[in-house]
């Protein structure tokens, strides 16, 4: 079991990092057999395919979260975030419209597993329509 404020301040870190650029301690707050549930896509599961994502995404965007809100269950076990993404599109990723160094500022939302101290599970949520619609597609 884990308490709902090391949850608090786990997923406080994990995001931390995300705002860093440092994968390293962002790999560090998950689990290694970590579920990553893209946005209206697909279930990936452990940390190198979580490790591969971070370096597509970084490739394609430019990303900062603010306006970062954590929510835990009283146990630890679940936590929730929502926060803000203002990002810029880098390079064109698989099926989306073309890249031409975009801004966009988008609300978005995680929802979290969490197992022995470290993020057992990711599933991040944006209306793509809004983020398609924002970069011109």
């Amino acid at each position: 079991m884990h308490d709902a404020d090391a949850t608090r301040r786990l997923i406080e870190s994990y995001y931390a990092a995300f705002n860093a650029g440092d994968h390293d301690a962002m790999l560090a707050c998950l689990t290694e057999d970590v579920a990553h549930d893209i946005n209206q896509g697909g279930r990936q599961s452990g940390k190198a395919a979580f490790r591969d994502f971070l370096k597509h995404m970084d490739r394609c965007y430019r990303e900062r979260l603010t306006d970062i809100v954590v929510m835990t269950s009283q146990d630890g076990a679940r936590a929730a975030a929502e926060f803000v993404v203002h990002g810029e599109y880098l390079a064109t990723d698989e099926g989306l419209p073309p890249a031409t160094g975009q801004t966009y500022v988008l609300p978005a939302g995680a929802f979290f597993e969490v197992r022995d101290g470290r993020i057992a599970r990711v599933s991040v949520h944006y209306n793509l329509a809004d983020w398609i619609a924002q970069v011109g597609g």
